[in-house]
């Protein structure tokens, strides 16, 4: 008796739901260990028709990076009709909420050793650069004068915000939106801290 048949997709169905699949795979292992047989053997395909879609193993995993990445940027980005502190607001709660919610594919992908993977550096690089951006915009939304160090500072809230959402204790009453103030304390703070230059007392 032959075994499952496929459902029959167009080839861009067919291909987002491959890309589906690897993305619930990454929640429990790392991009190296994401099997393309077990890929398509959960869709229901032979490993040689997922071929027929995706070139190589390397554009497999560039297309779940891709999709992951989109998925991270699209939810980190506000309305720019709001005002300053709305926006950055929106921002601070969709990076949370994102990170919250895939926390371990976030770890795996955007975060994790898939930022060092030769195939896919450019796509994290990318996406990371991207919401480094909207941390500079939000910093001018509220006024903040721009800073020659307004880069270097807009990566090092990154550093803190990752650290703090993917490590904060989310089983306890209102911890998200505990969360959301704690990191929006922590951008107002940090990137403030580029106009007052002589905070601390000299050495």
């Amino acid at each position: 008796m032959s075994g499952k048949r496929a459902t029959r997709l167009t080839p861009d169905q067919r291909r987002e739901q491959l890309v589906g699949i690897g993305l619930e795979m990454l929640a429990d292992r790392s991009l190296d260990e994401l099997s393309t047989d077990e890929v398509a053997r959960r869709a229901g395909i032979s490993r040689g028709l997922l071929f027929h879609y995706f070139d190589s193993k390397r554009d497999f995993y560039r297309a779940v990076v891709r999709a992951e990445c989109d998925r991270f940027t699209a939810a980190t980005q506000p309305d720019d009709s709001l005002e300053p502190v709305a926006w950055m607001r929106a921002f601070i709660a969709g990076f949370v909420a994102y990170v919250l919610e895939h926390r371990q594919v976030y770890l795996a992908l955007v975060r994790g050793a898939a930022g060092s993977h030769p195939a896919v550096t450019d796509i994290v690089g990318e996406t990371r650069e991207t919401v480094a951006r909207r941390v500079r915009d939000g910093q001018r939304r509220l006024g903040m004068p721009d800073a020659p160090r307004l880069e270097l500072a807009s990566r090092a809230w990154m550093a803190f915000a990752e650290e703090a959402v993917t490590t904060w204790p989310v089983e306890e009453a209102d911890a998200q939106e505990e969360l959301c103030a704690f990191v929006e304390s922590s951008f107002v703070s940090l990137l403030g801290l580029l106009d007052r230059p002589g905070t601390l007392a000299p050495r």
